[in-house]
């Protein structure tokens, strides 16, 4: 384990292909956007042997071949980055609305949110779009956003046993997150509604519309509007 010279973030050998930059423990706005500084850093090197960069909620991953370029000079040049830190310009944030329908078929579990939070479901869906939940990081599967800024008093368990199959733009709570499904997949989050928008799509030029550090706004909408807007490709 390596610390920088300026003590901003940790250095850790991650496997035989990659470096572990560390900037913190948590959930922190701050912490993410030294990450996203970092990520904007290397990508501008474009240096040959460099992967992928993979950013997360502190930390960030550096894939690297070592036949390219050699763990000691990655590391070298990585704390070098790391003393101009301040000096990345990283995109503007964009807020991105995206409509959901809530409860009904298309949000199963949200009764089970409001029991558990002792509140109605009115209040989940008006305390749900009442809040703006920055994109931490992309992953897990294409599109999915790991967002922060849930209300506390919507925190609710996973399923016991996920289910088999969760629809394409199901939105759902996970103990303190939520987020979408951008695909059909598995999954064990409580399902409070739907968005009719398809998050992402390959064949599109840009397949996810909105990135790392934009700012994700949730808006509610009836069951004619949800079948309305299905016809709209992009949030």
């Amino acid at each position: 384990m390596t610390k920088n010279l300026h003590g901003h973030a940790r250095f850790k050998i991650s496997g035989d292909r990659s470096i572990l930059a560390v900037y913190g423990t948590g959930v922190d706005q701050a912490v993410n956007d030294r990450v996203r500084r970092m990520a904007t850093l290397i990508g501008n090197q474009k240096v040959i042997g460099i992967d992928a960069v993979v950013p997360s909620y502190c930390t960030l991953s550096v894939h690297y071949d070592p036949l390219k370029i050699g763990f000691d000079v990655l590391k070298n040049m990585l704390l070098e980055l790391e003393s101009r830190l301040n000096q990345a310009d990283i995109p503007e944030p964009r807020t991105i609305d995206i409509p959901v329908c809530y409860g009904q078929d298309f949000g199963p579990d949200i009764e089970f949110v409001a029991h558990h939070n002792r509140i109605g479901v009115d209040a989940v869906i008006q305390m749900h779009t009442g809040s703006a939940y920055h994109i931490y990081a992309i992953g897990f599967a294409p599109g999915f956003c790991y967002l922060g800024g849930l209300n506390p008093r919507l925190h609710a368990p996973r399923l016991e046993t996920p289910r088999v199959l969760v629809p394409a733009g199901s939105v759902g709570i996970a103990g303190a997150q939520t987020g979408v499904y951008p695909q059909a997949s598995p999954g064990g989050w409580r399902l409070i509604g739907r968005t009719p928008l398809r998050l992402f799509d390959p064949e599109r030029l840009h397949p996810i519309t909105y990135q790392a550090g934009d700012t994700i706004r949730f808006r509610s909408i009836s069951v004619n509007e949800f079948d309305d807007l299905g016809r709209i490709e992009t949030p």
